[in-house]
């Protein structure tokens, strides 16, 4: 099955966002939200864009297993 990228609706913080990310490359959780976080500061608040853009565009886990 092909892996496809999602807002997670059981490990989140916000959105859901970087926990879907984390599960879908296998990465902890924790560890994403801190380096984005840095990441963050370190882009001068570009990702902070790229992380909202991205909590309207993806679709969250259950609206994928409803597609069939």
């Amino acid at each position: 099955m092909k892996k496809k990228l999602y807002k997670s609706t059981s490990n989140k913080m916000l959105t859901g966002t970087l926990g879907g990310i984390s599960e879908l490359y296998d990465i902890d959780s924790s560890l994403l939200r801190i380096l984005y976080a840095v990441g963050i500061f370190l882009s001068s608040g570009f990702l902070l864009l790229v992380y909202i853009v991205a909590a309207f565009i993806m679709p969250t886990d259950k609206e994928l297993n409803n597609e069939g």
